[in-house]
């Protein structure tokens, strides 16, 4: 077995998948060298010290640490800094090895070879390997414009609670758009939060930001129609990724490829007062993104099982014909994150094997 497909077997424990795949091939040659995934291959995604990759390895701690600080910089590992040490880990597919390295707003050569490939091992293979089964990864947040005062409101229903109780913020550019460049939709709107946002920020993957400012952000995004999504647990955001239906691999695992579960709605649906309805059409020409409202005989008609939740059509409608009721059914959401990653792992059965990768 070469090493970049033991490399690939090793991701693909993670729950978020690495199918085999030409296209993967390529990219992992693309992003790590032959001696950089002979290292990898002795990684794990939870996060290790230099010295025990370098015994690992049989190299030198020297050597590995030089060779971990290099794969940090071009993003296809990741650190973390506790109690005064520095860890290392594997990053999964999504989010991670797909989004860092576009993350800059770099373009040239390598990023037109990565932006083909990742498209292409998308709507081969990992779109589909990504999505739930049936638990999914991330969640839609309705947008704040569109939740009233009336509405008994979860906190991790609310983007601006979630943005609120974070300690640390970090903002870049979305990989999505950035790889595939098919709207003019704003660029500098992704979020992450924590040690994951620290780690971008000390790269110059992206750039720490104040609340207000992340507050602003979201309302740029609200205006522009994207659709908040977020990690499907609540108990705190690891990110808030803001999407568009014709770039962003989240919303595309449904729209495009037709999995139900490459995200969990919001625990909300619309709900379109006919009678006040003047059948202007922004919510079913310029809102929607799931294309779930149609205007029929001059009015807006909604087809529920395609509603998201995300509430982009209720804060612009003009006459306030449309607003969002609880769903009768809403989505389960975890607790925690954790809780979440190892249920995904066991529904995809990749539970042993991802739980021997992190014991290494």
């Amino acid at each position: 077995m070469n090493v970049y497909e033991e490399l690939r077997r090793i991701l693909d424990t993670h729950p978020s998948g690495a199918p085999k795949s030409d296209a993967f091939d390529e990219i992992l040659k693309t992003l790590y060298t032959p001696a950089e995934a002979a290292l990898a291959v002795r990684m794990s995604f939870r996060p290790k010290t230099a010295e025990a990759v370098a015994e690992a390895a049989g190299l030198s701690a020297d050597t590995v640490r030089d060779m971990l600080e290099e794969m940090c910089t071009r993003g296809v590992i990741f650190s973390r800094d506790k109690k005064g040490g520095c860890s290392y880990g594997l990053l999964p597919t999504i989010p991670g090895l797909f989004e860092f390295p576009f993350m800059r707003g770099e373009t040239g050569p390598m990023q037109e070879k990565l932006g083909m490939l990742w498209e292409e091992y998308h709507q081969e293979a990992l779109g589909e390997a990504f999505s739930g089964n049936p638990s999914p990864a991330m969640r839609v947040i309705p947008v704040e414009q569109a939740l009233t005062p009336e509405m008994h409101v979860h906190p991790y229903e609310e983007v601006a609670r979630l943005i609120e109780e974070t300690d640390y913020r970090a903002l870049t550019n979305c990989a999505c758009r950035v790889s595939l460049k098919k709207c003019d939709a704003p660029l500098e709107v992704c979020l992450s939060f924590g040690d994951m946002g620290r780690f971008l920020v000390e790269r110059g993957f992206s750039r720490e930001i104040s609340k207000e400012e992340a507050m602003r952000v979201l309302d740029l995004c609200e205006e522009a129609g994207l659709v908040h999504t977020s990690n499907n647990s609540a108990d705190k955001a690891n990110l808030i990724c803001n999407c568009c239906p014709c770039c962003c691999s989240i919303l595309r695992g449904r729209t495009e490829l037709g999995n139900p579960h490459a995200f969990a709605t919001s625990a909300y649906e619309a709900r379109i007062d006919a009678a006040g309805c003047t059948g202007c059409g922004i919510c079913a020409d310029d809102r929607c993104p799931m294309e779930a409202i149609e205007i029929t005989g001059d009015v807006a008609a909604l087809t529920p099982e395609r509603c998201i939740g995300c509430g982009l059509c209720v804060s612009a409608c003009p006459v306030d014909a449309i607003d969002l009721v609880k769903r009768e059914r809403p989505p389960e959401i975890f607790a925690t994150a954790q809780e979440m990653t190892m249920k995904m792992a066991e529904e995809k059965g990749k539970l042993g094997a991802f739980l021997t990768v992190l014991q290494r």
